[in-house]
């Protein structure tokens, strides 16, 4: 009860306390969250071809690039934001080591999501220098990243009490991205039965 009462007070503090860092932090995070779903479906239309007509494939893995980077520097600024708190500011070490004791389920979470972004964006940097295969199977690690960062976001926004205002945004965004992420995986055939693809004709 005691600790109850005193996490109360300590959240409350530091939403007085913090309006600018938090509000950037939130902010970024929103960004984020908005520029990591675009950059999945972006991903998926790329990997497919389903959107090839509408432009060269140059353009498309360009446009896939740019959105993985709009969300991977907003959900950095987010994860840093929080060491500018006036009020108990969060080490470096609580960032960017997710199974330290004491870290919150949310933050292991969302430290495991962005650290698995980063590890993608510097394995596709380096890219001529491995294996396409290996490449393609640490670049898919994105689906289970994407998943975990938006748990994180969900329970952040239930632990903030953000929830009611951001769950349907939260959702329209997501729902893109998890279908177009479904069909990837489908076998062919399916999708021709569902009229997705055309049939290829021999």
């Amino acid at each position: 009860m005691v600790d109850t009462v005193h996490e109360a007070v300590t959240t409350l503090a530091q939403q007085s306390t913090d309006p600018a860092a938090r509000g950037i932090a939130s902010l970024s995070a929103r960004l984020s969250y908005a520029f990591m779903c675009l950059a999945l479906c972006w991903g998926v239309l790329t990997a497919t071809g389903w959107v090839r007509s509408v432009t060269g494939r140059k353009a498309l893995r360009s446009g896939h690039l740019m959105l993985s980077t709009l969300a991977l520097a907003f959900g950095c600024l987010h994860a840093l934001g929080f060491l500018y708190l006036t009020v108990n500011p969060f080490s470096l070490a609580y960032l960017s080591i997710p199974f330290m004791p004491g870290t919150l389920a949310r933050h292991t979470l969302g430290i495991v999501g962005l650290e698995l972004m980063l590890a993608i964006a510097l394995t596709t940097c380096v890219q001529r220098w491995t294996s396409y295969r290996r490449w393609l199977w640490l670049h898919r690690l994105a689906y289970p990243a994407v998943a975990l960062t938006a748990l994180h976001a969900f329970l952040g926004a239930i632990a903030n009490g953000h929830l009611a205002a951001m769950w349907l945004v939260g959702i329209t965004l997501l729902v893109p991205p998890v279908t177009l992420a479904l069909l990837r995986f489908l076998p062919p055939r399916t999708l021709e039965r569902l009229g997705l693809v055309e049939e290829q004709v021999a």
